[in-house]
């Protein structure tokens, strides 16, 4: 599962050959919870309320470069970091 972005602690992955709808998974302090890349919402999980923001913001920001990465993930191609939340 390949690290995308990593800021305040939190980590940010996606998996090759997941499943709709494109998403990534995040990981902070033990806690996890997966993101919707189209929605920008919790699919599952949870996050501390400040990390779940920031998160969210860094999702809109950067949603077109996440979807870039999630076709990579589809075609098995190595995928881009992006720049984190600063």
């Amino acid at each position: 599962m390949p690290e995308i972005a990593l800021f305040y602690g939190i980590r940010i992955t996606m998996y090759y050959d997941d499943h709709n709808p494109p998403r990534f998974y995040v990981e902070y302090n033990g806690k996890k919870a997966l993101i919707d890349i189209n929605d920008v919402c919790v699919l599952q999980g949870a996050l501390p309320s400040r990390q779940l923001k920031l998160v969210l913001a860094w999702c809109v920001i950067h949603q077109d470069e996440l979807m870039q990465n999630w076709e990579l993930a589809k075609d098995g191609k190595p995928l881009n970091r992006i720049n984190p939340l600063v």
